[in-house]
């Protein structure tokens, strides 16, 4: 529930509260909150055991597709079309892959990345590119 609520919105609020409640009334004002929310997290634990007693396996089968729902939350979409698109691969669009094109006079093969260039040889140019 307060997932997205960071260290510096907190002291925000203590800060805030010191200012409206006083230093007098603040200890018991906190006290306070901190009974009501562990209340609330015993009640939320409480339905969700009975909730399991009285559905029985079948609970799980409700629990998956709300799980999945939570999980939608962190989606990113560029993150899964490009997992999808390039399916893992270290560069999927070969820039680092050169292109020997035929002119410098060797084969119109590619040459690997770790196989350097032959003393005189010029290295691949790509003339659509230029």
């Amino acid at each position: 529930m307060f997932e997205s609520v960071s260290w510096g919105e907190v002291l925000v609020l203590i800060v805030a509260a010191l200012f409206i409640l006083g230093p007098e009334r603040l200890p018991e004002a906190m006290s306070w909150v901190g009974r009501t929310v562990r209340k609330v997290r015993e009640f939320a634990t409480g339905a969700r055991e009975q909730l399991r007693q009285e559905i029985g396996p079948e609970y799980e089968q409700f629990r998956k597709p709300i799980e999945d729902l939570r999980e939608l939350r962190n989606f990113n979409p560029r993150r899964v079309v490009t997992q999808h698109l390039f399916d893992g691969d270290d560069d999927p669009l070969g820039f680092n892959e050169p292109v020997n094109n035929g002119r410098n006079g060797s084969s119109g093969t590619r040459r690997k990345e770790s196989e350097p260039l032959s003393p005189g040889e010029k290295p691949p140019v790509d003339p659509d590119a230029t």
